[in-house]
């Protein structure tokens, strides 16, 4: 993916180096329920619910000294990037639709941190927190995507920014309030609304590529690659060695790879409406 030299977003919020704790000590207990999120695919706003209800108390927040790595810098430009590109995108589908588009902010954070949702760790994953109407993501996660889900490159790493972007959109559009956090199972609201933000990423990426030709061969393939890697089915069979579609809340990973791919064709928002689909 071409994305050094371009145009980066202004929307970053920078709280690398915060070191977030609750009263009471019990931070710990909510990194180990985002483990559980991971491992099962449970909506990380339950997982920070769970936490502010087990943790008690105030949160404190702590400046310590953060140097970031080259490589972490470089990370850090690259979703400033992709993130300027979401913006550029979806300004001109809002346009379309005589809206105007509220550009969210990405947080970058290591560890754990705090947003209008609750408190959440690391291990919860990237999530958009439709409170305060932030990404939020700690960069650390793409060792574990390429490392523990298989799912290398640059499109892949983008592809999860546009997935989070693309809650935010459904957000502005009135689709999040359709499913409560905590619904699951296959054909569950909260699969819609995960397969539909996946359909928005591949609208991201068409768009991104009509407009500015920024992919390279084989960049396809490391997205869907990557939609294919969370899928539920495949993190519960890892976790536990077998399948359980009643606690399905992101869909398997044929539904994600099709509806991403779903999203790269796709003509119109309406090719994206999975809550009008009879069929995921």
């Amino acid at each position: 993916m071409r994305w050094k030299g371009r145009r980066r977003s202004i929307h970053i919020e920078d709280r690398r180096g915060l070191r977030v704790r609750r009263g009471g000590g019990l931070s710990l207990g909510v990194l180990l329920l985002g483990l559980v999120a991971v491992y099962f695919g449970v909506d990380p706003r339950v997982v920070m619910q769970m936490g502010g209800r087990l943790g008690g108390g105030q949160v404190s927040e702590q400046r310590v000294e953060y140097r970031p790595t080259a490589k972490e810098r470089e990370r850090a430009e690259f979703v400033s990037v992709v993130l300027a590109d979401t913006e550029d995108v979806w300004n001109q589908v809002f346009k379309r639709l005589g809206r105007a588009y509220e550009e969210p902010t990405l947080v970058l954070f290591s560890g754990a941190v705090n947003s209008a949702c609750g408190m959440a760790g690391a291990a919860v994953g990237p999530f958009y927190c439709p409170r305060d109407r932030k990404v939020y993501i700690d960069l650390a996660f793409y060792d574990e995507l390429r490392r523990r889900f298989k799912a290398p490159g640059d499109l892949a790493q983008a592809y999860v920014i546009a997935h989070e972007v693309g809650h935010h959109v459904q957000n502005l559009l009135g689709y999040t309030k359709k499913a409560r956090p905590g619904s699951k199972g296959a054909g569950s609201a909260s699969v819609r609304l995960e397969l539909q933000a996946d359909c928005l990423a591949g609208i991201w990426i068409q768009q991104t590529e009509r407009a500015k030709k920024v992919l390279e061969e084989g960049d396809l393939d490391e997205a869907l690659n990557a939609a294919t890697a969370i899928g539920d089915d495949r993190l519960q069979r890892q976790a536990t060695g077998r399948v359980r579609p009643d606690a399905f809340t992101h869909g398997t990973s044929a539904q994600r790879k099709r509806w991403l791919h779903r999203g790269i064709q796709a003509r119109s928002l309406e090719d994206c409406d999975t809550f009008r689909a009879s069929t995921l």
